[in-house]
């Protein structure tokens, strides 16, 4: 069993693409099999070398690793034998129309309300006429010529398929200039290099029938490949989620504090009716059962990534984090706070809060009366965790208040917000100077 994720290197890995990186990896882990990371780079004008380095490191840190891997452009020489095969058995033919001549004739078909497919108006091309094409400086492109048939195969998501071909126009697989499209390119590799199954999105399915034809017109078996087609991925509202979050990269992702493992867990599970369980990768490999997802389309909720790496963080010791948090940062300060973030990023907030100048929200004259009763009752040091108990206790006692009357008022002047770590695991991190001088700067407001 072989697998490969062969991205574009045209721009950053976001959420879309990740989910099916990590998919077909998981599911090549999980039965034992290879996985092979191929660089479709043969768009070498939008290629860039940068991203093809970024795709690695962005695959690197959820975990994945490849047994192989290989760029395009190092094997134009295998193309160029599949397109002189498929020229010699006729499957291959040229066309001369330019673009505005082919949307010429898609408006005709439109108006005349038939599908806009190509007429293979080139078949019909003699040698002397096709001789004239090229005397006037016309340069061919290459359609090749799809079957009359239907193309059907047991998709291991979507059940059924078929693609009828007589209803698509034969694609293009050759430019002008000579270059091989992704839909040849990728079906020789396929077969050359030893894929058995690929897992990609639904919206390929129409693709997979186009391929399926050519890869037997290169000498394939029927069922040469396994297919599994991942339904789409949607926003919180069902809009289509690469539209609004193309700009999620996985760097960005991972500068803002996301954990790798919170976000294979919810990649691997999303769509599926599995909560996800937070596992090292070849863990998560060992539990993966792509039966489980649904057909229907899956709804990427950022909150719930947020939440699940919130309940990562918050099991994480100061050792595993130590040298992603803020320089001077305790393992105190990170056991304080560590269930009150969503994002490692947020450390950097509760570090300035705990040993930084803030600027607390202006309060209401009775509260501000209560915080100079409180400067006044703060116990001296030494402190502990049990100072909180001690002073709050004195406060209840000597003011009356209780619950949110005696502690939102303290916790605004302290901390600057509403809510937050447990303050009696930020006081004693505090100390008493710079909590008296936020007590003091809250009552003067």
């Amino acid at each position: 069993m072989k697998l490969r994720f062969a991205p574009s290197p045209t721009g950053m890995l976001h959420v879309g693409n990740a989910r099916l990186a990590i998919a077909n990896a998981l599911f090549a882990r999980h039965h034992g099999g290879k996985f092979q990371l191929r660089i479709d780079d043969t768009d070498t004008e939008r290629s860039k070398e940068s991203h093809a380095e970024a795709i690695r490191t962005d695959l690197s840190w959820l975990g994945i690793t490849w047994d192989e891997t290989f760029r395009q452009t190092e094997r134009l020489d295998r193309y160029a034998r599949a397109i002189a095969k498929l020229k010699a058995t006729g499957r291959l033919y040229p066309c001369f129309e330019s673009e505005y001549e082919l949307a010429a004739k898609r408006e005709i078909q439109i108006r005349q309300r038939r599908p806009p497919i190509y007429d293979r108006a080139m078949l019909k091309l003699t040698a002397q006429q096709r001789a004239q094409a090229e005397a006037n400086g016309k340069v061919p492109y290459w359609r090749f010529q799809l079957s009359e048939r239907v193309v059907r195969w047991q998709d291991q998501v979507m059940g059924e398929c078929q693609v009828k071909l007589p209803s698509l126009s034969d694609p293009v697989l050759v430019r002008t200039d000579g270059t091989v499209l992704y839909t040849l390119a990728s079906v020789v590799d396929d077969m050359e290099t030893g894929i058995t199954h690929i897992i990609r999105g639904e919206d390929h399915v129409t693709n997979t029938g186009v391929q399926i034809d050519i890869a037997e017109a290169l000498g394939a078996k029927p069922d040469h490949f396994n297919f599994a087609h991942l339904p789409l991925l949607l926003d919180e509202n069902g809009g289509k989620l690469s539209k609004r979050f193309d700009a999620m990269s996985l760097r960005t992702l991972r500068t803002d504090g996301m954990e790798p493992e919170a976000l294979v867990a919810y990649l691997a599970r999303l769509g599926s009716s599995d909560d996800p369980v937070l596992l090292p990768f070849e863990e998560q490999a060992r539990v993966y059962n792509i039966s489980h997802v649904s057909r229907s389309a899956a709804r990427f909720n950022i909150q719930q990534l947020l939440s699940l790496n919130h309940k990562f963080l918050g099991q994480q010791p100061y050792e595993t984090v130590r040298e992603h948090l803020p320089a001077g940062s305790s393992e105190e300060f990170w056991l304080a706070i560590r269930g009150n973030i969503e994002l490692l990023s947020e450390a950097r907030h509760w570090f300035n809060v705990v040993y930084e100048d803030i600027i607390p929200p202006v309060q209401e004259p009775e509260q501000t009366a209560f915080l100079h009763q409180a400067a006044t009752f703060l116990p001296d040091e030494p402190w502990d965790v049990s100072t909180w108990k001690t002073w709050t206790a004195t406060l209840k006692e000597k003011t009356g208040l209780s619950g949110k009357a005696l502690f939102l008022p303290l916790r605004l002047a302290l901390t600057g917000e509403e809510h937050g770590p447990e303050l009696k695991d930020l006081l004693p991190l505090m100390g008493r100077k710079r909590a008296l001088a936020r007590l003091l700067a809250g009552a003067e407001n």
